[in-house]
């Protein structure tokens, strides 16, 4: 299964990370422990079938093709399950989903035992298994947040972090030891076995987060809705492009990694694991220096680091043809990678309200490992064409490229920017009843300044558009009154009353300020707001 990954705000810098506070809560320990195991069998299976496709077919681009089957599900199915996790019940929608993981988990090991294993299935239950973790995702990205207050957010995001590494160390090298010792189908039955756990906690577990006023969003146009926002998320849309040049290239080494360890190396399932292992203990480490690293660097340097640490890894993978330097290669990768991820991964997270977070995170996830994906593509064949050494050179040079290529794309930090519903918008004066579906609605806003401010004003009033489109207005603009200066009308329209209504509960106390930033240019009194309501015959 996915790990979980919180949607806390970033910690402030003056609190000093804490991995223990947020397991005085019950439900966070019980969670993160099940889901600790859970994913040291997930990274078993992992590497459990990166290797057993190199002895089915050694072809260099069907070996890297399981890595693709892997994450080509969270690009088909992310987005749609961001809108189910902000939609539904998250907890019973993790419980049949991940009941069916370990279902579908528990067939593919029998076929394994019984010798039954081909390429082709081996691509297909990769892949079935991929999806129902993709459709997990989003929902486990929102689901910490019910797990611990506030205060605890913050660390509980750093113990997830941890848990994650951990399980990546331990698992690839408990698979290989498996491997070895009682034979391949192991790993398969320990990851379908190790998922019970996970259903059990949930089980056990009883939400208890808020209930919104207005009835749930119909799941189509959620979709749409959380795609026009992240249209006009201006600091989302820097962090996913970062994010395109840092994984495109660093997915190289990811699915070349078994060739590299069978062909060059000259090891077996046991070395192969131990790189992994490496790589997740060097990951563990670098977590715990990125408080300190953050602080130094700023988050844009610190993700250059991790870039400029993963063309290292890369170009010493191309050169390894002893297993000492191929661990090395594994250490500087899996610190340089934490450091990449978390930085994006605080970036994405503190640029969403609570509303949309979880179709923002999945859109975030898709990038992520749509770039694995047809990364992990790319490069087995590049290396089908030019060898194994010449396309991780190929990928470091590309990866040095990518940080100066993006780099006037700034992350964000989520400093001075508070999310949180401000809810002071009041509710519209109607003289009748309006049905919920009814619409196109046209919101006016009238202002009265001094025009000698004009310019100032609209230069703040265009600030104000992202902030309208994003909330739910799909058309936006100004006009100013011929016959009289100082009299400037702001437009929006938005498709439904209930979209409008919407709108009401998803401004944030950061989209407040940019409004009084507007309205100090009124001369008198408030703004003139008007709601008009297509006509029906």
């Amino acid at each position: 299964m996915e790990p979980i990954v919180s949607s806390a705000p970033e910690p402030k810098a003056e609190k000093p990370a804490s991995f223990v506070a947020p397991f005085r809560h019950p439900a966070f320990a019980v969670i993160w422990t099940a889901t600790l195991v859970s994913n040291v069998g997930g990274w078993m299976y992992g590497a459990a079938s990166g290797w057993l496709m190199t002895n089915l077919n050694p072809d260099p681009l069907i070996v890297a093709l399981v890595q693709a089957a892997s994450t080509l599900p969270i690009c088909l199915f992310a987005i749609p399950a961001g809108a189910l996790a902000d939609i539904f019940d998250k907890r019973r929608f993790l419980i049949v989903v991940e009941s069916l993981t370990t279902a579908v988990s528990a067939i593919y090991a029998a076929i394994v035992g019984f010798g039954l294993a081909t390429s082709g299935n081996l691509l297909l239950f990769t892949f079935l298994i991929g999806a129902a973790g993709a459709l997990t995702v989003p929902a486990w990205q929102a689901v910490v947040p019910l797990l611990v207050p506030k205060p605890d957010l913050a660390d509980a995001v750093a113990a997830n972090s941890v848990g994650v590494n951990i399980s990546r160390a331990v698992g690839p090298a408990l698979g290989g030891v498996a491997i070895v010792g009682i034979g391949i189908a192991a790993p398969f039955w320990i990851n379908a076995i190790s998922n019970l756990g996970i259903v059990g906690a949930l089980l056990w577990w009883r939400e208890t987060g808020a209930v919104g006023r207005l009835p749930a969003e119909r799941f189509g146009p959620a979709i749409w809705v959380g795609l026009r926002y992240a249209r006009h998320n201006l600091h989302l849309r820097a962090t996913l492009v970062r994010a395109v040049g840092f994984f495109l290239f660093a997915s190289a080494y990811w699915a070349l990694l078994p060739l590299v360890v069978r062909d060059r190396v000259g090891g077996g399932a046991s070395l192969y694991g131990i790189l992994l292992g490496v790589i997740g203990i060097s990951a563990v480490c670098g977590a715990f220096l990125l408080p300190w690293l953050k602080e130094r660097l700023g988050p844009d340097r610190l993700m250059a680091a991790g870039a400029l640490g993963q063309a290292v890894a890369m170009a010493l993978y191309g050169i390894a043809w002893q297993p000492a330097i191929a661990l090395l290669a594994s250490a500087i990768a899996g610190a340089s990678w934490i450091a990449a991820l978390a930085t994006l991964g605080v970036s994405a997270q503190v640029a969403l309200p609570d509303w949309v977070r979880g179709r923002g995170l999945a859109l975030y996830t898709t990038v992520f490992f749509g770039c694995l994906t047809l990364g992990s593509a790319a490069w087995g064949e590049i290396a089908s064409l030019v060898g194994l050494a010449d396309a991780h050179f190929l990928a470091a040079a590309g990866a040095v490229v990518a940080i100066a290529a993006t780099w006037s794309f700034k992350l964000h930090t989520g400093a001075n920017l508070d999310l949180t519903p401000s809810m002071h918008w009041p509710a519209p004066l109607t003289t009748q009843q309006i049905a919920h579906d009814r619409g196109p609605v046209l919101v006016t806003v009238e202002y009265r300044i001094d025009p000698r401010d004009r310019e100032a004003f609209l230069d703040a009033l265009g600030r104000l558009e992202h902030e309208r489109r994003r909330d739910g207005a799909y058309a936006w603009g100004v006009f100013e009154d011929a016959a009289q200066e100082g009299r400037i009308v702001e437009t929006f329209l938005v498709e439904s009353w209930m979209e409008h209504l919407r709108q009401h509960e998803r401004i944030t106390n950061a989209d407040r300020v940019v409004q009084e930033a507007v309205q100090k240019f009124q001369l008198a009194g408030s703004p003139k707001v008007t709601h008009f309501i297509a006509a029906e015959a």
